[in-house]
């Protein structure tokens, strides 16, 4: 008997899987970093690489800091297409000699400091993103519970919610610029974030 072709239709993703959890959560377009927060204030530096046609990312993090870093393997996918506030997340832990044995390509890169912010009693990530999206801002905040999320209103340093608006996930926002992100802005009528000239890599 041959190796059998694996194809959507032979392969099986279970439900229930125990290394896969649920993460509920809002992502905000921002003119610029908080109150409270400038370009030195502590953060991380995040590379994440798209691969083409799937639902898999290759992160790593820096800390600036000790020049340590994290490497994930993640899945992540909503669902229900229709309310990306609700995703799967299943993430992997990689040493360096598996991120070499993976060599996933540069392409579809996105490259951002994630600054954390507190704001009434909420923890949020802001991301300053670099190279071709150099200018944009986005905020998330994560909830344990659907009634958290359901009930949870924009903060007032937030621009916009785009939590579903697929244009600002990862993997729609590897593929454009930061003058892309400007023409959809326009077109949905949402205010026009200004280009930071404070902003930019370490």
């Amino acid at each position: 008997m041959g190796v059998a072709k694996l194809t959507d239709q032979n392969t099986i993703v279970p439900a229930g899987s125990k290394y896969a959890r649920v993460e509920r959560e809002r992502r905000y377009l921002l003119q610029d970093l908080p109150e409270g927060l400038t370009r030195a204030s502590p953060h991380v530096q995040i590379t994440d690489n798209y691969i083409t046609g799937t639902r898999l990312r290759l992160r790593k993090v820096r800390d600036p800091q000790t020049n340590k870093w994290t490497v994930k393997f993640t899945q992540k996918f909503a669902p229900d297409g229709e309310d990306l506030s609700r995703t799967i997340i299943t993430n992997i832990y990689l040493n360096a000699l598996e991120v070499e044995m993976l060599a996933i390509s540069d392409a579809n890169e996105i490259r951002k400091n994630r600054y954390p912010f507190e704001f009434e009693g909420r923890n949020f990530s802001v991301d300053m993103f670099l190279g071709d999206l150099f200018g944009l801002v986005l905020a998330e905040v994560g909830f344990e519970t659907d009634e958290e999320l359901n009930n949870f209103s924009r903060p007032p340093f937030a621009i916009a919610d785009v939590t579903n608006n697929e244009l600002f996930t990862g993997g729609k926002l590897c593929q454009v610029s930061f003058a892309d992100i400007r023409e959809a802005i326009r077109r949905n009528g949402l205010n026009e974030p200004a280009r930071s000239e404070s902003a930019g890599s370490d």
